[in-house]
């Protein structure tokens, strides 16, 4: 039996040795195709990007994405997501890690340097859709009229596992976000927030 484990962990080892080129390549050809301009990363598989007309996405040194099953232990498999709309700016400093995230931006989303975040986690600078019943009976209309406001998030900071960043906020330096929470407004620095809607904790020392 353990000559079996043995063997067993092995060969994932080779064959996750075998996949990083793989996994370079790939992101390589997605970052070009896109334009996103970068420095050195390092994904294990590679993410989902598509950066819309007249937008753009800079991704800062040290970039970090899982997505791969074989590599992601929190149990959430499937891929990071990073969508830029039409003239939306998508940036992201240096040292930023994230695992099955997605990130939408239809205006304008920064991330600062050393942000680590979480599994599952969802990042949103619009509604998607107007809260209007009346508009959504439209296409054209529900898109004229649906709100985005843009999203910062500053250094050192930590988003817990399947937490929802919505539009408009400000997210201060060294703030750690608990897990599950919704942000929908300004998070000051140096505190920890958690909940649904998220509200203060204490202050992060």
């Amino acid at each position: 039996m353990r000559a079996l484990i043995f063997a067993y962990k092995g060969a994932r080892f080779l064959w996750m040795k075998f996949l990083m080129p793989i996994d370079w390549l790939m992101s390589y050809l997605l970052f070009n195709s896109n334009d996103v301009k970068y420095s050195s990363f390092r994904n294990i598989g590679w993410p989902i990007i598509n950066v819309g007309i007249g937008g753009s996405c800079k991704i800062g040194p040290g970039f970090c994405s899982n997505n791969r099953e074989m590599s992601n232990p929190i149990g959430r498999f499937k891929k990071c997501s990073i969508i830029v709309g039409n003239n939306g700016k998508l940036t992201i400093g240096a040292n930023v890690g994230m695992s099955s995230t997605a990130i939408v931006c239809y205006k304008s989303i920064k991330i600062g340097d050393n942000v680590k975040i979480g599994g599952n986690v969802v990042i949103y600078d619009t509604d998607f859709h107007s809260l209007s019943s009346k508009d959504r009976m439209n296409f054209d209309i529900d898109r004229q009229n649906t709100s985005s406001k843009p999203i910062i998030i500053k250094d050192n900071v930590l988003i817990g596992a399947h937490s929802t960043i919505l539009k408009g906020v400000i997210i201060g330096s060294n703030v750690v976000i608990g897990a599950c929470s919704v942000i929908t407004k300004n998070v000051p620095d140096d505190q920890i927030w958690a909940g649904n809607p998220a509200r203060f904790i204490r202050i992060n020392d």
